[in-house]
């Protein structure tokens, strides 16, 4: 029988998941309307408020784990969300739809997603910098990641310039509000930001402890699923309405955010405690955005299908039977 602390724990644990992703919601539909009052173009809106913004569910939740020390949490929350984005939101996309990959997204944006992966690695990998005791990703480490951030953004930003004179490329829909809405979008979306991010963080802890399992475990599968949600979404509704460029963007650009933004922000605020297990989930990490890159040559070129898409899905459920045995 469950007893009423835990009742509670879970439950904000869920409202906590809910409200994250509702608050970053309002906050980017808030902002971008107050952005396109000052005139401010689609395009810099769509490489700025919205990008950061659908990043702010895992941001806000590594920003409370780092505070409060809980390196497990931080981790977990972002390997576990970028082994999702690859395995689990591509793969049901595609597995409804077959996706053409577009030729930069193969050459360029998957292998930087690759190179982001590693340098994380190395940065934070037990193996090669220090034998025993504990081994922490330092703030230099943080301001390295987002060095590599700041260069990935600044290919963005020249990639766009080319591109958007080109008239099949859709218009960001801008939502427009007068100043009183706008206003409380945002101060909402910053509560419950605020509040889902302590939630989260501190239904993980609980749980952790409650059931002797490790941070990690429990930041990896349910926080990390959780905070998904929003490219998982995106992602289904793309290929539903065959806008299969955005599925597959969405999922790969999200990965390096994570890794690149959240990351690094993350060390700068505190030290991040490296697990001893960490290697496997850097290497299935690493291993798994390989195989994408190499989907590109298998069968129909630059093309995932439904087989790869199942292929993705069983390796999923694969990685979290693994993890979730480790405890």
């Amino acid at each position: 029988m469950l007893k009423p602390r835990m009742v509670i724990e879970y439950s904000l644990l869920v409202l906590g998941i809910v409200f994250l992703i509702f608050g970053a919601k309002l906050i980017i539909d808030g902002s971008s309307s107050l952005a396109k009052k000052f005139n401010i173009s689609t395009l810099v809106i769509g490489l700025t408020i919205v990008a950061f913004g659908t990043s702010l569910p895992e941001l806000v939740v590594n920003v409370f784990a780092a505070l409060e020390g809980s390196s497990g949490v931080a981790l977990g929350n972002i390997i576990g969300s970028n082994i999702a984005n690859i395995l689990l939101v591509l793969g049901l996309v595609v597995v409804i739809t077959p996706v053409k990959v577009k030729y930069s997204t193969t050459w360029k944006e998957i292998p930087f997603s690759f190179l982001a992966i590693f340098v994380l690695f190395l940065l934070s990998n037990y193996f090669f910098f220090k034998k025993s005791g504990s081994f922490f990703m330092t703030r230099a480490s943080g301001v390295i990641l987002l060095l590599f951030f700041a260069a990935f953004m600044y290919y963005v930003v020249r990639s766009t310039m080319k591109h958007k004179a080109q008239p099949k490329n859709k218009e960001l829909e801008i939502p427009k509000h007068n100043n009183f809405t706008i206003t409380l979008m945002i101060i909402l979306g910053l509560v419950g930001l605020y509040y889902g991010g302590q939630w989260v963080v501190g239904g993980a802890v609980f749980i952790a402890k409650q059931f002797g399992l490790s941070e990690f475990l429990i930041s990896a599968t349910v926080i990390a699923i959780g905070t998904s949600l929003p490219e998982l979404v995106t992602g289904v509704t793309a290929a539903l309405k065959h806008d299969l460029d955005l599925a597959v963007g969405n999922s790969i650009g999200s990965n390096i955010f994570n890794v690149l933004w959240i990351l690094g922000i993350t060390a700068l605020i505190a030290p991040v405690l490296i697990p001893k297990f960490i290697n496997f989930d850097m290497i299935f990490l690493m291993g798994i955005t390989a195989l994408l890159f190499l989907f590109m040559f298998i069968g129909k070129k630059r093309e995932l299908g439904r087989f790869k898409g199942i292929t993705m899905i069983i390796l999923y459920i694969s990685y979290l039977v693994i993890i979730s045995t480790r405890g």
